[in-house]
């Protein structure tokens, strides 16, 4: 075990800012109003990070960003055995495993693509590299909408000709072409860890739904079985054909996007609903035999892709079967428990599970949805499925303004839903790091001091398994949007003069995506007694390479 204390005198005491190494190059700092700042990046300058460097036995590092101004400011230190005993120790316990992590990135949205390619060459390498090389914050999700969404110019899909059941009109639109694909091939060039790509669609061809309309309350003609509902599937299938040909392969697809919008009278932008047991006959009838029977059948499907308040009602539907009358419930089919006294052991409700390989949240809604209640019973229930968050950003709540250059505190919010949605006491200024050691950590208290307070990882820290953020870049106005949903993002683009502004949020993805790599496990980290000065929440992982990362936050 290891164990870290708290206490400002130690982190002074502790902490040697060496120098900056000679590859990295700090931001360069725009105020809009007090204290909040962003970096500032054109086609000459940017700021940079050095790779991750394990530190040598008895060092550790320490990356922080605070509401001051740092930004994964980087500092070294020494593990102390002699100190006082500190007021508080966490103790890191790596016999105690939970989830592994998949990662973290965002979405290349029409409008992300079109924001990006709006600067000058070199700014777009600089925005792209500072997301996906090792210079920057090493994404490795990259979600990308199947067709248009509320972020392109218009509406559209990819077959529009009306009842082209063979889909002998499906292509590529130049929305695929020019815009995500070549963002696509530019990122996975610069990136030194595996993206894995995952695909959404938001609406399938109105000429399939019962509204006639890409938007508003509609379903799938029909149902399960039917040639609207074979024809959609094979749309899946037909969408990754033509991004094989472009040497683009996916890691997952989701089953739609928000289904529940599609229920909604009047929804704004495009959608298709579906219940769970609408979505649950789909693909045990059409989209999963679509999938496994085709070249893509190592393809991984994630259900819901919502708001995770529909859990675990929704991953019982399509997870767990039950007996009609006998109230007997059966496992998933990888571990299917018989009962002798349940007159049915194989419903489509098995069937579909078979198919699923994982289930999407989105955070929308987290204020009426406690996690809980929510992901927590739903991970006790099917823990062989991971939980993955597959959209968020900011802004997109009527009450909330649309882009807060600078915001601190939406940083704040995103680190918040990754850590935990316990309130923590605003101390000195908000400050919040990552601190990495090396494998062989040592076995009594060391000290690193008190003056972070963390947020525990409130979906890492209960099971969820990486989270992705929305749009990877978007204008000054949070577009561009074809119903004008204009939201915030990390990156905001200035075109008119080739310049593009790193957010906080930028900076607070970085704290979790840069340090936790995929197959990184989280570990156990407990807390010697409960800080009545602060609200201190806090997470630890052991990654792939043997060290340890602790992540902690200061609201």
């Amino acid at each position: 075990m290891w164990a870290q204390c708290a206490g400002v005198l130690g982190w002074l005491l502790l902490l040697q800012v060496v120098p900056r190494a000679a590859g990295a190059r700090p931001c360069s700092p725009k105020y809009f109003g007090r204290d909040s700042m962003v970096c500032v990046c054109n086609a000459t300058y940017c700021d940079v990070l050095d790779p991750v460097v394990l530190p040598a036995p008895g060092i550790y590092v320490k990356y922080e960003s605070s509401k001051a101004g740092k930004r994964l400011e980087r500092s070294e230190g020494s593990f102390q055995r002699s100190l006082r005993a500190p007021d508080l120790v966490l103790t890191v316990d790596t016999t105690q495993r939970y989830q592994k992590v998949k990662g973290f990135g965002g979405s290349v949205t029409d409008s992300a693509a079109i924001n990006i390619l709006s600067l000058p060459e070199k700014a777009q390498d600089h925005l792209l590299r500072s997301y996906f090389s090792e210079e920057g914050l090493e994404y490795n999700l990259v979600r990308i909408p199947m067709a248009s969404c509320d972020f392109s110019l218009h509406a559209y899909t990819y077959d529009d000709v009306p009842y082209d059941y063979e889909l002998t009109h499906f292509s590529l639109r130049d929305e695929d072409t020019k815009l995500k694909i070549p963002i696509l091939h530019r990122a996975l060039a610069m990136a030194k860890r595996r993206l894995s790509l995952y695909a959404s669609p938001w609406t399938s061809p109105a000429w399939m739904k019962t509204s006639e309309s890409f938007i508003g309350k509609g379903t799938l003609k029909g149902q399960a079985g039917d040639k609207y509902h074979k024809t959609w599937a094979n749309y899946f299938v037909r969408f990754l054909d033509e991004y094989a040909k472009h040497n683009l392969t996916f890691w997952a697809v989701t089953a739609e996007n928000e289904p529940s919008a599609g229920l909604i009278n009047n929804y704004p932008f495009q959608c298709l609903g579906f219940t769970a047991e609408q979505q649950r006959d789909f693909i045990v009838q059409d989209l999963g035999p679509a999938l496994a029977n085709s070249s893509h059948r190592d393809v991984q499907l994630i259900i819901l892709d919502d708001n995770r308040l529909h859990l675990p009602h929704w991953a019982k539907v399509l997870l767990r079967p039950v007996a009609p009358g006998c109230g007997c419930w059966c496992a998933a089919p990888q571990h299917l428990a018989l009962d002798d006294s349940c007159p049915f052991q194989v419903l489509e409700d098995e069937q579909a599970a078979r198919y699923v390989h994982g289930i999407g949240i989105h955070w929308y809604l987290d204020f009426i949805g406690p996690i809980q209640d929510t992901v927590v019973p739903t991970h006790e229930l099917f823990p062989d499925y991971f939980i993955l968050a597959t959209e968020a950003c900011i802004g997109a709540h009527f009450w909330e303004r649309d882009v807060i250059l600078g915001c601190w505190e939406r940083g704040n919010q995103y680190s918040h839903s990754i850590l935990t949605v316990r309130a923590c006491p605003s101390l000195h200024g908000g400050t919040w790091g990552v601190v990495l050691a090396p494998p062989s950590l040592p076995s009594s208290p060391c000290c690193l001091g008190r003056c972070l307070c963390c947020l525990l990882l409130q979906n890492l820290n209960h099971f969820v398994t990486g989270w992705t953020d929305w749009n990877l870049a978007l204008d000054l106005e949070g577009g561009p949007n074809w119903v004008k949903n204009y939201v915030d993002s990390p990156v905001i683009v200035d075109s008119s003069e080739g310049i593009f502004y790193k957010q906080p949020m930028f900076y607070h993805m970085g704290h979790f995506s840069k340090f936790i790599p995929e197959g990184s496990q989280r570990v156990g980290l407990v807390a010697s007694k409960e800080s009545k000065k602060t609200d201190l929440e806090y997470s630890a992982f052991v990654r792939p390479d043997g060290a340890v990362v602790v992540v902690v936050l200061n609201r």
